[in-house]
């Protein structure tokens, strides 16, 4: 049968710890497949927010989403072109906090410009503004990509911010085949409960 896919991996895990109704968040919302997974996971009475640097991202999440607008089925949802990093700016001050699950899928668009990538210091801010809008119990799932240019420095960013982080705050956990070190790899942390 074989082990789920990295991506698989991190939608298990969220679909554990997320109800409908609840708040979560597409810190990099890319071609929508998160997106449209965290809606569905929310349904309508729930919150999505998504976030991209990139018009088209948003664009193809709109479409994306398409099916759950026809149904009638689509949370409350914020589309936001803006960076990952200041997604705390974006987030209503009630759902701080509160946030069932946040999901990075770092790296570039996939058949957009491969030069338009996520960055380690934006992404470590990011992470950082997840883990405080994270409500106790919640989970956040970072998708790595370390083989292409950039990737692989801001993977292990990502990695030793993982393993630098108090179990106060959480626990992280790492999903990886260790023969194919160039292949995507998946970090989650689940917030400390208080």
């Amino acid at each position: 049968m074989g082990f789920l896919s990295v991506l698989s991996m991190a939608h298990k895990w969220i679909a554990e710890r997320t109800q409908p109704g609840d708040t979560v968040i597409d810190a990099t919302a890319g071609g929508g497949v998160d997106t449209l997974a965290l809606a569905e996971l929310v349904g309508p009475k729930g919150c999505v927010y998504a976030f991209d640097i990139q018009e088209d991202a948003l664009h193809r999440t709109r479409q994306r989403l398409a099916p759950l607008i026809e149904a009638g089925r689509l949370p409350r949802l914020h589309l936001k072109l803006a960076d990952h990093a200041d997604m705390a700016d974006y987030v209503d001050e009630e759902a701080a906090g509160c946030a069932a699950a946040v999901m990075f899928n770092l790296g570039y668009l996939p058949g957009g410009d491969p030069a338009v990538i996520t960055r380690t210091e934006s992404t470590l801010r990011a992470l950082e503004s997840a883990l405080d809008l994270l409500r106790p119990g919640g989970i956040l799932t970072c998708v790595l990509y370390p083989g292409h240019p950039g990737g692989e420095a801001e993977a292990a960013a990502v990695e030793a911010w993982a393993a630098k982080l108090p179990q106060s705050a959480g626990q992280a956990v790492l999903y990886r085949q260790p023969q194919r070190q160039a292949a995507p790899y998946l970090i989650a942390v689940e917030r400390r409960k208080s």
